[in-house]
């Protein structure tokens, strides 16, 4: 059975673009918001193309890590950047940034980047280290990213 390679949320923030695209970008603010994310560390201070970074994650009892590289850094309009682990592409994860008149519509996305040869290790290394099968990870992280833009929007909105 096929699953989706690509999920997207949005959701209208009382905010302009600009603003919420400087909080989405600062990476190291993501494990404010993220269900799974607690942290990342960089020896960067500004995340643009071509930044990599180190996202730690944790699931109940599991906790990893990834490795990361910002590939769309454009400001007001996309954030975006590849995630691997031992050196296997896994996901592209990123966010859409639209002015609106009452606010900026983010769009956060996910696509699975895991194909070719490499695939069923990364899915099975998915698997040991998040407790989530593959055909399972895109509504899991459909439900992230939920609870993502919700704490987003809760955080720009009180700011």
């Amino acid at each position: 059975m096929n699953h989706p390679a690509r999920v997207e949320e949005k959701i209208l923030v009382t905010a302009s673009a600009e603003s919420v695209y400087r909080a989405v970008s600062n990476v190291r603010r993501m494990g404010a918001w993220s269900p799974e994310c607690v942290g990342v560390w960089s020896r960067s201070q500004r995340f643009e193309a071509g930044t990599r970074f180190i996202g730690w994650n944790r699931k109940r009892l599991r906790f990893w890590f990834t490795s990361c590289t910002v590939v769309r850094a454009e400001n007001a309009r996309d954030f975006a950047f590849t995630v691997s682990t031992f050196g296997m592409p896994v996901a592209l994860w990123g966010y859409r940034f639209e002015d609106r008149a009452n606010g900026c519509l983010v769009t956060e996305y996910w696509e699975d980047l895991r194909s070719g040869r490499s695939a069923p290790v990364a899915k099975l290394l998915g698997l040991v280290f998040t407790g989530t099968p593959s055909k399972r990870r895109p509504a899991a992280n459909r439900e992230g990213m939920r609870s993502t833009l919700n704490r987003l929007k809760a955080a720009m909105e009180r700011a």
